[in-house]
Parts: structure tokens; C-alpha cells; sequence
């Protein structure tokens, strides 16, 4: 089951005896428990039916046991088993799951990782309650996930304001959500975020960033790319060197892609490339201006400064700042 029809029955009030909430993303995870514990249950009856149960001090026998009985002045009684995934002997609950008390509802939140679909447990889950797998984003999804969550808030935001959360912050939506309420309280004078909002309330910098050297190495701006490389040299907690490796990496494998794609309208690159149709004619006009043999030159360059950041292969003592320095250099020229 999808999570949108997972949420949207659970606020009306349709429930499942049991429940499994797996896999590598856990926000979506932690979303559908939370409502579930808190919801389901008013605050006069949890004190008697509602039990929270941690995997790894927890065995299912004493879990199934609880959910077996019966709730005291109320129609349900919610379980939730929290870090699931340090159950020992999970599959032990398979029994229980075959035969649910309607009246309980069991929530089994099992995060990073799934249970074999073969298994007597998720089979048995999957006939009398609710198996949702959380998958996690790749990265060139996670703009389109931003812009999704503040709709839902009545707020908007520009894409290069979007792409630059997502080079900032990653794919772990948690933390993105957690930035985004921050915006929406701290943002008053308009419903429409900017790279200025992030950069005033976050403290991303609208021109020294990742997305901006991105943009500097694709139009050959020596001068901005060694400025933005400078400031990461003089700010280098905020701008870890692997990172900024395996961004560049991901953007000068999208042009190399480029030169090999059938169909080179702007429509078609932006789907393939996945990336958001705004910055389609930059990805184009980018891939242009490296040929192939100089792309696949330059990702060997960042494959070298990835190890020599890591302390390999290296036969001189240059610090960080200076390693991305020179190996700005080499990509340019």
C-alpha cells in the first residue's frame, strides 16, 4: 500500500490490525507510527492501551502476548514496536500476525532495511493488515519531494532555491523537513522560498555553494569557480571535500551521459538526465563546451582527488584547500 492512502485512511479512521513499516527511508516510517500513536488513541485511553515496545530490549513473545489482550474502556488498544529491525526473532510474531486481535493495532516500525517477502511473518502481514515499504530518493528526486511537502503547506519555492537545499542537505528527508518548518515559520513576508530565505535562515550561501561551482565549472568561469573554491577552502566543515568530489562527480557524469543521448531536445534531456526541466538548457549548453574524451578525463581527476583527500596516493602533504585548488585546475584546464 502507498503511504498518501496509508495516511489518508488512517485520519478517517480506517485501521489495520497490524501493521509493517519498513525500509531505508524512515521518515515516512516515523510519519505513519507518530499518527498512528498519536490519533488512533485520546488521551484518557492511552494510559491503558497504548504500549511502546523497543526492539532491542523486547522479545515477540511478550509483544504478542500484549497484543492479544483486550482494550479496557476504549475500542482499540495500539502497540507500536519501535526499532523493529533489533527485534531478535521477529519471525516468532508470524503466529500472531496469522490470527490479529481486530481490537489491537500493531505497529511494527522497521527501519534501514526489509524482511524477506517469502517469510511466514510478511505474508501473513500482507493477508490481514498493511506491508509499506519506505524507498529512499535518489537525489535528482528530492527537489520535486521539496516543492511537493511546502505545497502541502501553502508555500512554494523556486528551483534553484529547491537544488540548492538538495546540495546542501542531501536526500535524508528527516533532516529536509525538519529545515523546511524552519522556513515556514521563519519566512513572513512572502509564501514563495528563494535562495535568499535559505541563505538568511539556514546559512547556505546563495553564491558560495555547491550548485554555484557546479554552474561555474559548466560555463568555464575560471574566476567564479576559484573564488566558490576558495571560500570552501577557508570553510571547510561546512564544505567537506568528499562531498564536494562526489557532487562534482554526479554533475560531470550527467554531461558525459549527454553526449551519447539520441535525443538531444531539452525535453528529453532533462528526463534522462533527471534533472529539473528549469536547468535542462544549462545541462545542454554545459555539455557542449566538454567533449567526451575531457569529461571522462575530469571524472578520473575527481576519482584521483578522492583518494588523495582520503590520504591515498598522494606523494605530497597539500592540505584540503589546496588539494581542491589544484584539482579545480586540472578539471578546467
Amino acid at each position: 500500500m502507498e503511504y498518501l492512502t496509508i495516511l489518508q485512511n488512517l485520519k478517517k479512521g480506517i485501521y489495520h490490525p497490524i501493521y509493517l513499516l519498513q525500509g531505508e527511508e524512515p521518515y515516512y516510517i516515523d510519519v505513519l507510527s507518530d499518527f498512528i500513536e498519536d490519533h488512533v488513541l485520546t488521551d484518557a485511553e492511552k494510559g491503558f492501551n497504548q504500549t511502546v515496545f523497543y526492539g532491542k530490549d523486547s522479545d515477540p513473545i511478550n509483544i504478542a502476548e500484549s497484543s492479544m489482550r483486550f482494550p479496557m474502556m476504549a475500542s482499540k488498544q495500539v502497540i507500536v514496536v519501535k526499532e523493529a529491525q533489533s527485534l531478535s526473532k521477529i519471525e516468532l510474531l508470524a503466529s500472531y500476525a496469522e490470527k490479529p486481535l481486530e481490537s489491537t493495532i500493531l505497529v511494527l516500525a522497521y527501519k534501514y532495511k526489509t524482511l524477506d517477502a517469502r517469510s511466514k511473518l510478511v505474508k501473513a502481514i500482507k493477508k490481514n493488515g498493511v506491508v509499506f515499504t519506505s524507498k529512499k530518493l535518489y537525489e535528482n528526486q528530492v527537489p520535486g519531494w521539496i516543492d511537493t511537502y511546502l505545497k502541502e503547506h501553502n508555500y512554494s519555492i523556486t528551483p534553484q532555491a529547491a537544488q540548492l537545499l538538495t546540495a546542501y542537505l542531501g536526500s535524508e528527508l528527516g533532516k529536509i523537513a525538519n529545515e523546511l518548518n524552519k522556513l515556514v515559520i521563519a519566512v513572513k513576508d512572502t509564501n514563495r522560498i528563494t535562495p535568499e530565505h535559505i541563505e538568511l535562515n539556514i546559512g547556505v550561501s546563495k553564491d558560495f555553494n555547491l550548485l554555484e561551482l557546479q554552474n561555474a565549472l559548466g560555463e568555464k568561469d575560471v574566476l567564479k569557480a576559484n573564488k566558490i573554491i576558495n571560500y570552501f577552502g577557508s570553510n571547510a566543515s561546512l564544505n567537506p571535500m568528499q562531498k564536494t568530489v562526489a557532487g562534482l562527480y554526479f554533475y560531470f557524469s550527467k554531461l558525459f551521459t549527454y553526449h551519447f543521448l539520441k535525443d538531444k531536445s531539452e525535453r528529453s534531456v532533462a528526463a534522462e538526465l533527471r534533472v529539473h526541466p528549469f536547468f535542462a538548457k544549462e545541462y545542454v549548453a554545459a555539455a557542449k563546451r566538454y567533449s567526451p574524451t575531457k569529461l571522462y578525463e575530469i571524472m578520473g581527476i575527481l576519482r584521483e582527488y578522492d583518494m588523495k583527500s582520503k590520504g591515498f596516493n598522494s606523494s605530497t602533504m597539500l592540505d584540503t584547500a589546496d588539494l581542491q585548488k589544484e584539482m579545480i585546475y586540472k578539471i578546467l584546464h
